[in-house]
């Protein structure tokens, strides 16, 4: 369940720009402000079927975005490698220092 929500939260980054207004508010309430789905339908005054039903249908939408454009996938990818470098360097000469700033700049702009 954890890993779903970390999933969905990591997409709604991503993605929440494609989004309407009323979905990233529900995904919003729903995902980063742990609301229930009754507090939410409480607060907008329609039923807790209503919220759910648009939290599970924008979740859909996520996952088809990110199934069309990868940008998740290419992030993780990127993280890895990130990390693999971060593993391979040793010492403290010229050149190694030269190789973590950028691996420092590249973390910043992750």
């Amino acid at each position: 369940m954890l890993e779903k929500m970390t999933r969905i939260n990591f997409l709604f980054d991503f993605y929440q720009s494609l989004l309407t207004e009323k979905q990233r508010h529900y995904m919003e309430l729903y995902y980063l402000d742990d609301l229930s789905l009754g507090e939410i339908a409480e607060e907008f005054g329609v039923s807790r079927q209503a919220v759910y039903d648009n939290v599970r249908r924008t979740e859909a939408m996520l996952e088809d975005y990110e199934t069309k454009l990868n940008l998740f996938a290419k992030f993780q990818k990127r993280v890895d490698i990130v990390e693999q470098i971060e593993l391979l360097l040793d010492g403290e000469d010229d050149r190694t220092h030269a190789i973590r700033k950028l691996v420092s700049a590249l973390k910043e702009h992750e």
